[in-house]
C-alpha cells in the first residue's frame, strides 16, 4: 500500500508541475509525511529532495531546447546556491523534527503568498552575464543564490518560487527566462540536499523510486492538460497558491500544537 501511495503522491506532484509550471515540490514533503506515511520529517525531506531534483532536470531539458535558459547566470547562481543548500541541509539535520516541520509550514504560507503576488513582470530579455556585466550582476547572483540555496537545503524543496524572483531581482531578466533558468538551480539544490541527507542515511530509496515513477507519469498528463487549459493557468495557479497556504497552515498547526499542550 505504501508503494502505491508513493506513486499516487508522486503523480500529484508531477501533475501540478505540468499544469501550473512549478510549485509541485512544495507539497512533496507533506504528501510523504501524511499520505505515504513516512514517520520522520527528516526522512521525508531527504526522500523528497531526490524527486524534486530529477523532476526539475526533466523540465529543464524542455526549457533548454526552447532557448529559455540563461546558462552563465544559471551556473553562477547555482554554484553559490549549492554551497548554501549544503549549509542549509546540514543545519536542518541538527534541528528537531517538530521545529523543522513547523518552519516548513510557515514557509509554505510565505511561498503561497508569493505565488499569489507574482505577475508577468517586464524585463530585459537580452540580459547576460559576461565580462562587461560581471561587476554589476555577479555579486547579486552569488549573494542571492547562496541565500535561496540555504533555504532550499534547509527545507528540502526545489525552491523554484524563491529562485525565480531571486533571479529577476539579481539580473532584471523577464519571468519567462527566470523560470527556465531557475530549473538549473532547482536541479542542483535538490541534488546537493539529497546528497547530504543520503550521507546521513535519511533517504528511503524504495519510496523515492516509486515517487519518481509517479511524478514522471503525472508530469506527462499535467503537461498535456496544461496545453488544453491554456488561458485558465492563471486561475489554476491562484487556486494552487491558496491550496499551498492552506496546507502550510495545517502543517504548522500540527507541528506547533504539541508545544502548547
Amino acid at each position: 500500500m505504501q508503494d502505491f501511495l508513493s506513486v499516487v503522491s508522486g503523480s500529484l506532484v508531477g501533475l501540478v508541475l505540468g499544469i501550473v509550471g512549478g510549485g509541485g515540490s512544495i507539497i512533496a514533503v507533506p504528501l510523504l509525511l501524511y499520505a505515504v506515511g513516512i514517520g520522520s520529517p527528516h526522512l521525508a525531506v531527504g526522500t523528497g529532495a531526490i524527486a524534486v531534483s530529477l523532476s526539475a532536470f526533466a523540465n529543464l531539458l524542455n526549457h533548454a531546447r526552447e532557448g529559455m535558459v540563461k546558462w552563465p547566470c544559471a551556473m553562477s547562481f547555482s554554484a553559490a546556491g549549492m554551497a548554501g543548500a549544503w549549509a542549509g541541509s546540514s543545519l536542518a539535520i541538527q534541528v528537531s523534527g517538530d521545529l523543522l516541520l513547523a518552519l516548513f509550514g510557515l514557509l509554505m504560507v510565505v511561498i503561497g503568498a508569493l505565488m499569489l503576488a507574482r505577475r508577468n513582470a517586464e524585463g530585459n530579455p537580452d540580459i547576460r552575464l559576461s565580462f562587461a556585466t560581471a561587476r554589476q550582476l555577479l555579486p547579486l547572483l552569488l549573494l542571492i543564490g547562496f541565500g535561496v540555496g540555504a533555504l532550499s537545503g534547509f527545507f528540502g524543496i526545489g525552491g523554484g518560487f524563491l529562485i525565480v524572483p531571486g533571479l529577476m531581482l539579481a539580473t532584471g531578466m523577464p519571468i519567462v527566462y527566470a523560470i527556465g533558468t531557475s530549473l538549473v538551480a532547482v536541479t542542483v539544490f535538490g541534488a546537493a540536499t539529497a546528497g547530504n541527507y543520503a550521507a546521513s542515511g535519511l533517504v528511503d530509496w524504495r519510496i523515492a523510486a516509486f515517487f519518481i515513477i509517479g511524478g514522471l507519469a503525472g508530469g506527462g498528463i499535467g503537461t498535456m492538460a496544461g496545453r488544453r487549459l491554456g488561458a485558465r493557468k492563471g486561475m489554476l495557479g491562484m487556486v494552487f497558491a491558496l491550496f499551498v497556504i492552506s496546507i502550510g497552515i495545517y502543517v504548522s498547526w500540527k507541528a506547533f500544537s504539541p508545544l502548547f499542550g
